[in-house]
């Protein structure tokens, strides 16, 4: 051991992102390696699981190794290895959860199993130590939108899901019909800077007025009609549209979105008494959502506390995966080598 630091190595390969990280005591971040895999998506418009389970197999080991040579660090300092074994791909988790298992079994250290989901989460607590609950939290992501009372680091009960496509999805899916590169998220934000928010009234798909399910299968569909026609059989438009227009589109959606983002996690606060909002996942770090959520969160007297993931750590990362299993690691919450992947969580 590096002195009594407590030197967790995490592995987070849940989607397209390879990923390893050590972390000290839960927010020392001493090393973070991510070999994204977005230029072989790209051509696509979204994660294919076969190409990104390849692209996995090529660079775990070498990230891993990064990481620990960027930490000044060898197997010796290492008190445990933790990987994301739930939710995402498969066929992508099974090459990180197999990789960390087999390096505790080599180097004869204790396996930590981390929820990917609660582990963005902890990306919004790596600086604050004095958490005041109750909280809720959200994640948005391009595979989940989640609404979450926290507890603390280990105890998140589920207030509300994604009943089908998640924000991060919609956008990937809106940036393809309007032309726009992927990953989405970047491509709409960027776009909606020179547009108008209010050129286009797409739906808020609210559920009901008490629930906390998300729902953007419809914005993503009002998009799609918008451009080609309600019956899909008109000219696509995109193409001969000016950049202001394609600007007012990506506005108006993206404001539609937030909209809806910020009503739920309102809902939630109101359901739960919240003091405090997290807000982490890949979509964490459009601009707008952060201030529509900071806006919010000073409605409330007193100020509601708001912790957001640094942007560095909103996409996917393993220094999420490797804080969040310092809790459990002094929690004695180890699994063993027969942990497996689960889609699912």
């Amino acid at each position: 051991m590096n002195g009594r630091q407590i030197n967790i190595l995490g592995i987070e390969t849940s989607c397209d992102e390879t990923a390893a990280a050590v972390v000290a005591d839960g927010t020392i971040v001493k090393s973070s390696v991510v070999a994204s895999q977005a230029k072989l998506h790209a051509k696509y418009g979204g994660v294919v699981p076969e190409i990104a389970s390849r692209a996995h197999l090529e660079n775990i080991y070498p990230v891993i190794a990064e990481s620990l040579t960027n930490a000044k660090l060898t197997k010796a300092d290492v008190a445990a290895i933790a990987v994301a074994n739930q939710p995402g791909l498969a066929v992508a988790l099974i090459v990180g959860v197999t990789a960390a298992k087999t390096l505790c079994l080599v180097w004869d250290k204790p396996l930590i199993a981390v929820n990917h989901l609660h582990a963005h989460l902890q990306s919004a607590l790596l600086t604050e130590h004095e958490l005041k609950l109750p909280a809720v939290a959200l994640i948005v992501s391009g595979g989940h939108t989640c609404l979450y009372d926290c507890q603390n680091a280990l105890e998140l009960k589920l207030l509300g899901r994604c009943i089908d496509d998640a924000a991060g999805e919609a956008f990937d899916k809106v940036a393809t019909i309007l032309n726009l590169p992927y990953p989405g998220g970047p491509s709409i934000e960027k776009a909606a800077k020179t547009g108008n928010p209010c050129a286009v009234d797409f739906p808020r798909t609210l559920l009901g007025p008490d629930s906390l399910d998300f729902s953007f299968s419809g914005i993503k569909t009002a998009v799609l009609y918008h451009c080609r026609g309600q019956d899909m059989k008109g000219v696509n438009n995109v193409s001969s549209m000016n950049q202001k227009q394609i600007a007012d589109i990506a506005a108006s959606f993206q404001a539609s979105v937030v909209d809806v983002l910020i009503e739920k996690t309102r809902r939630a606060i109101e359901k739960v008494g919240a003091k405090t909002v997290l807000l982490g996942g890949g979509v964490a770090a459009n601009t707008a959502l952060r201030e529509a959520l900071t806006k919010l969160c000073q409605s409330y007297v007193p100020a509601k506390m708001l912790l957001v993931a640094p942007k560095p750590y909103c996409t996917d990362n393993a220094v999420m995966v490797a804080s969040l299993a310092y809790h459990k690691f002094k929690a004695g919450l180890f699994a063993d080598l027969t942990l497996e992947p689960k889609a699912s969580g």
